[in-house]
């Protein structure tokens, strides 16, 4: 026998690539764990799920176990090689406990998409005691995880071993294997029960499942529990023998409580309970439309012969119906009496918070810490001005509280009316580090340019703007060092391209790990800031997800081995954010289709692609999806943010393929279809829509995700919902219409679009001001519909003069109908009303001048007396300014609220405009710097010719790219091609098509230099020219395999002695093996007393060591 002779290092390299590899290609891990016998399989399954040894010691080498355990476990398809090999091997080898023990650490940490009908049925049939108890726990832990289908088959595996265990010991007394127990067992599942099983359950069974302490917590928790599973529990649970007007049985009946229908002769009290009760049906999944109207029929039960004042703190969530009219009733004692209830109350609408906060401070008089953190949610509803009449000191308390609770939730003008006022209550340093979180965001540059003795410390707990992480950044690294400064993730935002490339090898690499972690904080630019720096240290060993970012010429380097890594890699950023033009996109992912050899064949393919999965070309998921893995590509289509319209075609189509006919789907397969259900034809939908009403329902009120509710969806929504609800009493006038109802209008939401004109004419008006803000959230109505519920307001409400503030506020996009003079009659003395008018973006100018006017001679200001709280509300209006008004703005009330009207999209003259003032706030144009240019926003669009030809070209990327829009025609021409080259890919990629039709052809080619992530000041690295040693490399030792088996020591290969442990490898090939450590030898006095470092496998750090740097043999 032939006995190599080897180096330590030789050893370990082999070692780590053969680990690496298994990383990379789950698949071949999981041939490894197959090909095991037993003992060795037993071992391998120790060492990943039961040992918590850190390291293995094996003679000069140290195993980094757990960067194994960590690595397998969070590596695309590494799970799922541990689930499948776990439901072959694991029950056959070890006990069933020690199994069930090592699923459940496998399922928490992975993807559902490993639980398919497929896989399900290879579950062991005979599980019994504990290791099915402890199972069964882990799928009812994991149920909102998993698909509708694969719900369903856990819950027949788990019915079939109860059902076997209840033929075993079949009681005569019993009608049904539901026993208490096993309703236990079954948690969630029991949703599943037929009609006909839930009433067959034993009465005594029932009874005692309800005593059970943990019953309510159960019941508590059984969302997609459906009205009809419901009352049959609501019977069952009655004739056992409990008193359903009992106030501990009520408690005990957790989501049961929202489909309570024996309203027959209740009395007040038991009406109170159940409110109190039904908080949590907001949790169910669907039929809120019932619950509101039983909560309206409780509500007045609760109320009869008594006051709605008297009765206010003891209503629960069902004052969240209310209506505007009924809380304006309220007497301010009421209100305060009860806001420890309305407090904790969800659901609120601005109005109905505007009436409250209004009534409460009326009888408290005067804004103080002590009744702001009385309020809870309602302090949404304070006015901005009161929030800036209040005593600073107080406010800085509360700012750290309540305040900081609601402030994403706070309008801009009362966010800035609270800080404007909180920055009066001392000295800046003093006040500046009780600003927390979103407040702090809204902090002006200018505030913090005035103060110079910051500390790293201030940056802690806070979110920052660009503009002020690139200015806290430039301030705090003049005296701590980068190390400790991105130990506070917000100031990466603040990292420039220059200081980036500043940085030595060793500091940047120690440092690359805080922007890996914190990439959805950086700019595209900045990213490639950092793609450029790695490559210049280390072309081998950059993060593959960061060629993306450099020219398309550097994916040439991706090939052979490194494929798997760069997809992989890819596939768990974000690609849009990575990169923004659609050509380079489309290379890209023509990359990732070679490296898949133009196919996805199984769900492996499927795990490594992650979020790319979203960027498929069509061809590609029309041809290139096996049919085996179709239920799992379909699954994470759904995470998909947006798709294309081509891709949701092709997504149609797979659909039918795999599930068949929509008329022949089941209520689970209507359910795992999710929003790409929508896409089936209209015909298709009316069946989907008579057969699963509620499905079909949840589905057309997402309006977000790949695939917002489509046309045909919504009209099938409200064909079904319209001919299923009675017609109301009708007027005269109306006899031919049917009108729309209260039920109608809650259930339908977006669908409400379809309403006709004279149909919506026919509201009743009681039902208008009960809907009125859900109305005004329809996106679809028309500029007609929109005119008659604006009619309809008038008509509920009165004349336009007599309107408050929350009739204004409640219309949302239905004020929009209002012209010029209608505007003209409304009170807009308060910026709170004007601020949430201006969230509406379709208003046309003459109405924007026309809100802007109403609230100057409304509140009795001009220009130059303007609050900056009141800039920060007047939004898009002060677009409407003219050059006159603009220069009047108090500038150092602009200072404040800069960054707020550089987020305007306003015409070129007044960009202009708002230039000049930036100017009396930050200098000269000339002068700006990186910072300033981030805070102004589209502002910077107001430069004139000059201006922008003499910036400086490392200014461009810190434009806004919404300034880069706003930029004139003729004016963007005047860049030169030095200045196109630095925008950046971010700014490059909003370049419009009219600005680069101006551009002459060297300015075209600096364009296109930008949008590839070309860096003219970077030296250009030959492609192939390595200019660090990497520490790792992923390539086999043959070079003409893609996957490789074993060990590689030199040329030879061991084969039999192959395995994922060095352990079972020196065990096994000792007589193989002669490991050299002569020259450790000598050198371990030198080391003595050092901890030896570890072989780490995979641990994703790059430590390249320096081209000049000489590596003796033995190190």
């Amino acid at each position: 026998m032939q006995r190599l002779r080897v180096t330590r290092t030789s050893v370990r390299v082999s070692i780590k690539n053969y680990l690496e590899s298994l990383l990379y290609h789950p698949k071949a891990l999981l041939s490894e764990l197959r090909q095991m016998d037993r003992r060795h399989f037993q071992t391998a399954m120790k060492y990943l799920f039961e040992s918590k040894q850190a390291h293995l010691e094996l003679g000069n080498i140290v195993l980094d176990l757990a960067g194994i355990r960590e690595k397998v476990f969070q590596s695309p398809g590494g799970n799922r090689t541990l689930f499948l090999i776990t439901l072959e091997r694991c029950f056959l080898t070890l006990n069933s406990v020690e199994c069930v023990d090592i699923l459940s650490q496998v399922l928490r940490v992975s993807s559902m998409t490993y639980l398919q009908l497929q896989t399900i049925a290879r579950l062991p049939q005979d599980l019994q005691g504990d290791a099915f108890r402890n199972l069964s726990m882990v799928f009812k832990d994991l149920y909102d995880r998993i698909t509708a289908n694969a719900q369903r088959a856990l819950y027949e595996w788990m019915t079939q071993i109860l059902q076997k265990s209840y033929n075993a010991s079949e009681s005569e007394n019993s009608t049904s294997w539901v026993s208490a127990e096993n309703l236990w067992i079954l948690g969630r599942y029991m949703v599943h029960l037929p009609l006909e099983e839930i009433r067959k359950i034993n009465s005594n069974e029932m009874r005692l499942f309800i005593s059970y302490d943990n019953a309510t917590k159960q019941l508590d928790t059984v969302y997609d529990i459906t009205p009809g599973l419901a009352q049959a529990f609501l019977e069952r649970i009655n004739a056992s023998g409990f008193d359903m007007r009992n106030t501990s049985t009520l408690y005990r009946l957790g989501l049961l409580v929202c489909f309570y229908d024996d309203l027959e002769q209740m009395d007040a009290t038991v009406a109170r309970v159940l409110l109190h009760q039904m908080i949590k049906c907001n949790q169910l999944r669907g039929f809120q439309a019932g619950i509101q109207k039983l909560k309206s029929q409780l509500l007045d039960v609760a109320t009869q012969n008594q006051t709605l004042n008297s009765t206010l703190g003891s209503l629960s969530d069902a004052v969240v119906g209310l209506t505007a009219s009924q809380l304006d009733s309220l007497s301010p004692e009421a209100v305060h009496n009860a806001i420890l209830t309305l407090n904790q109350v969800s659901g609120w609408t601005r109005s109905q918070l505007m009436i409250l906060a209004s009534k409460y401070l009326a009888y408290e008089k005067a804004l103080s810490f002590h009744n702001i953190s009385q309020m809870g949610a309602l302090v949404m509803g304070i006015t901005a001005e009161s929030f800036h009449s209040m005593n600073p000191k107080e406010l800085s308390q509360v700012i750290r509280g309540t305040l900081a609770q609601h402030a994403s939730d706070l309008s801009p003008a009362q966010q800035q009316g609270i800080l404007r006022k909180v920055m009066e209550s001392g000295t800046f340093s003093s006040v500046i580090t009780d600003i927390q979180g979103a407040f702090f965001k809204a902090v002006s540059l200018f505030d913090l340019r005035k103060e110079e003795g910051f500390s790293s410390s201030l940056a802690k707990d806070k979110e920052l703007r660009p503009s002020q992480a690139l200015f806290l950044y430039e301030l705090l690294s003049r005296k701590t060092p980068p190390s400790d400064l991105l130990s506070i993730a917000q100031l990466v935002k603040g990292v420039t391209c220059r200081q980036i490339k500043s940085m030595s090898t060793i500091s940047f690499l120690n440092l690359f790990h805080v922007f890996d972690k914190n990439l959805r904080l950086l700019s595209p630019y900045q990213i490639n800031c950092l793609a450029w720096k790695f490559w210049l240290i280390s072309n081998i060993s950059i993060p593959p997800y960061l060629l993306s970012v450099l020219p398309a010429e550097y994916l040439e380097s991706v090939r052979g081995s490194l494929c798997i890594p760069f997809v992989t890699s890819l596939g768990k950023v974000e690609l849009d954010h990575l990169i923004l033009d659609e050509h380079k996109k489309k290379t890209i992912l023509q990359k990732v289709q070679e490296c898949l050899n133009g196919s996805l064949v199984d769900e492996y393919d499927i795990d490594l692609l992650g979020s790319l999965i979203c960027h498929l070309p069509p061809a590609l998921i029309c041809d290139g999806i096996s049919p085996e893995t179709l239920v799992t590509a379909l699954h994470q289509f759904r995470q998909c943010r947006q798709l294309n319209h081509e891709q949701k075609m092709e997504i149609k189509h797979r659909l039918i393929e795999i599930y068949g006919s929509p008329r022949n789907w089941t209520a689970e397969t209507t359910q795992d279809s999710g929003p790409f259900v929508g896409l089936l034809p209209k015909a298709e939908l009316n069946i989907l829509v008579e057969k699963f009403p509620d499905i079909l329902l949840q589905a057309a009120s997402k309006m977000t995700g790949p695939v917002p509710p489509t046309e045909d969806l919504l009209l099938a929504q409200f064909e079904s919902v319209h001919s299923a609800v009675g017609a109301p009493d009708q007027s005269p006038d109306c006899a031919e219409v049917s009108e729309p109802s209260l039920d109608e209008i809650i259930r339908l939401s977006e669908a409400n679009a379809f309403w006709s004109v004279q149909e919506l004419s026919c509201m009743n008006p009681d039902i208008f001001t009960k809907t009125v803000e859900l109305l005004g959230f329809v996106r679809g109505f028309r500029a007609s519909q929109l005119t008659v519920l604006k009619e309809k307001a008038k008509q509920a409400w009165g004349a336009l003069p007599s309107w408050r503030s929350y009739h204004v506020v409640s219309l949302r996009r239905i004020a929009t109908a209002l012209n010029e003079t209608e505007i003209g009659e409304l009170d807009l003395s308060s910026v709170d009303t004007v601020a949430a008018l201006t969230q509406q973006t379709e208003w046309d100018p003459l109405q924007a001048k026309s809100i802007l006017q109403g609230f100057l001679e409304d509140s009795g200001q001009a220009v130059d007396t303007l609050k900056s709280f009141e800039l920060a509300g007047l939004g898009t209006t002060l677009c409407t300014l003219s050059s006159t008004e603009i220069a009047a703005i108090d500038p150092l009330e602009f200072s404040a609220v800069v960054a707020r009207i550089g987020s305007l999209l306003c015409s070129t003259s007044v960009l202009k405009e708002f230039k000049k003032k930036a100017e009396s706030v930050f200098g000269e144009a000339a002068r700006w710097n990186r910072a300033i240019l981030q805070e102004i926003g589209t502002i910077a669009a107001g430069l004139n010719e000059g201006e922008l030809k003499a910036l400086d070209e490392e200014l461009m990327p810190y434009f806004q790219p919404a300034a880069i829009k706003c930029i004139p025609d003729e004016m963007f021409k005047e860049l030169s091609p030095e200045q196109i080259a630095h925008l950046g890919p971010e700014n490059a990629a909003v370049v419009t098509e009219s600005q680069r039709q101006q551009l002459d052809d060297s300015q075209l080619q600096s364009l296109l230099l930008a949008l590839d992530g070309a860096r003219t000041s970077v030296r250009d690295v030959p492609l192939w020219e390595s200019t660090a040693w990497p520490t790792y490399t992923l390539t086999a030792r043959n070079p003409g395999s893609r996957q490789h088996n074993g060990v590689w020591l030199g040329g030879y290969h061991l084969g039999e002695c192959s395995n994922m442990f060095i352990q079972l490898l020196l065990e096994d090939c000792q007589d193989l093996l002669y490991l050299d450590f002569e020259d450790v030898g000598k050198r371990r006095g030198k080391r003595r007393g050092k901890a030896r470092r570890p072989l780490t496998v995979g641990n994703g750090t790059h430590n390249p060591t320096p081209r000049n740097r000489q590596r003796s043999d033995g190190e």
